[in-house]
């Protein structure tokens, strides 16, 4: 029987050889989506890469110290006898020169008066043994004594010349006694309690008293030897005037409304030789201590704010990760992909972290976006716009540009450490 298509209708079997058709036509076109990769392929990663290339870059390095007064003296009683008076107030500042002891002058003045009696009796003794020497040499001239008797003259003379010297020097020694009797200050400082009390003997040599001055003040410290060797090098390249830079901190003078307490410095001596058993090098900066708030024997941190590392390999912190076997970094390869590389760690500078080993010049490394990147993520590579440590020329030169950290690197932390001293000490006043 024929199918009939008068009415627009279909019978069974050709609504059946319809339906396989579009099935089929179905099923390719699914394959072929499959084929073409049905899951979306990942977008390129945009992030900021930088180029590694060799930096002088500047380090803030802290040491524990302890002051010292180099200048500190301790006041001796010289000459025996009773402590008269005391003539300034324990504690305050005293100046050189300033009066500080009476011992008991009487004894002494008796003595002075004494040898200068004595000193004119020898002046009337070399007198009339001169003349006689005069008198005997006419009297040999005329033949009218002898020779012997001459030479006895002159001896007698020369005999008395050495009384009266005698008598001279035991004239001075008895004034410098006398002057002993009056203790002055040597030098100017802060004085301490008297040793001696008012009323009790005196015995030399006898501590009498201390003076320490405040102002400067010297610290001392010890710092590596790579630190030293890098102060060294920066000196002889023409930095001393950077390398010799200091901040002194003392912890514990922090307030709610200012910072510890600080003093700007300089390096003013660095060791020649290492301790071969703790491999460090002394050194001493010096600090002026005007308001006379530090103290001798006080423990206080000295920070170095401008250590040099030259020709070092620095990448952003931030770029570091920690891997599987290490510390990492992603390196944009020539196919645009991210690869993990593994390094070794240096020293950090505020921002920046020195890498000694796993980079080479022209690496690029992937410095933002470091929890979206993966090992074989294409990356859409964005120009890197964060500082990088600028190299210097000379000591005239601009010093390292590098970003500043809240430790005082690169010249910006030196000029805010200045800024935080200055502050310190206008709080305290």
């Amino acid at each position: 029987m024929r199918p009939n298509f008068k009415n627009g209708t279909l019978g069974f079997g050709g609504a059946l050889l319809l339906s396989l058709a579009l099935a089929a036509c179905g099923g390719d076109d699914q394959q072929s989506a499959q084929q073409g990769g049905g899951q979306p392929q990942k977008p390129p990663t945009k992030a900021e890469v930088m180029e590694v290339e060799a930096h002088d870059v500047s380090l803030s390095k802290e040491y524990p110290a302890q002051i010292r007064s180099n200048r500190e003296v301790t006041v001796m009683g010289r000459v025996e006898g009773i402590l008269e008076a005391r003539h300034y107030r324990e504690g305050s500042m005293v100046e050189k020169g300033d009066k500080l002891f009476t011992i008991e002058q009487a004894p002494y003045e008796a003595t002075v008066a004494q040898n200068q009696a004595d000193v004119q009796s020898a002046q009337a003794e070399v007198y009339r043994a001169q003349r006689d020497a005069e008198r005997y040499q006419r009297l040999y001239n005329q033949n009218s004594v002898s020779q012997q008797q001459r030479d006895q003259a002159q001896a007698d003379l020369r005999t008395a010349q050495a009384a009266q010297a005698q008598a001279k020097a035991a004239l001075d020694s008895a004034k410098i006694d006398l002057s002993y009797t009056e203790v002055n200050a040597p030098v100017s400082g802060m004085i301490s309690l008297s040793q001696v009390n008012v009323g009790n003997l005196v015995q030399p040599p006898q501590e009498l008293a201390t003076i320490t001055p405040l102002d400067p003040i010297e610290v001392r410290f010890s710092l590596p030897a790579d630190d030293a060797f890098s102060l060294r090098q920066q000196r002889q390249q023409g930095d001393a005037e950077q390398a010799d830079v200091a901040v002194l901190t003392a912890p514990g003078t922090e307030s709610a409304s200012h910072s510890a307490l600080q003093l700007q410095g300089t390096l003013d001596f660095l060791g020649s030789r290492v301790d071969e058993s703790t491999s460090t090098v002394q050194a001493e900066a010096v600090f002026q201590n005007d308001d006379q708030l530090f103290l001798p024997g006080q423990f206080v941190r000295v920070k170095l704010p401008q250590v040099m590392r030259y020709d070092v390999y620095a990448v952003p912190a931030i770029a570091v990760t920690e891997g599987l076997k290490g510390p990492q970094v992603f390196v944009v390869n020539g196919e645009g992909k991210a690869e993990s590389r593994f390094v070794s760690l240096g020293e950090i500078a505020g921002d920046w972290q020195i890498i000694t080993e796993g980079l080479n010049p022209g690496d690029r490394v992937v410095v933002s976006g470091i929890g979206s990147v993966s090992a074989g993520d294409e990356i859409d590579a964005q120009p890197f716009n964060g500082k990088v440590p600028q190299p210097q020329n000379n000591a005239g030169g601009n010093p390292s540009q590098e970003v500043d950290a809240q430790g005082g690197e690169g010249v910006e932390g030196a000029h805010r450490d200045a800024q935080e001293a200055k502050d310190g000490q206008n709080g305290a006043n």
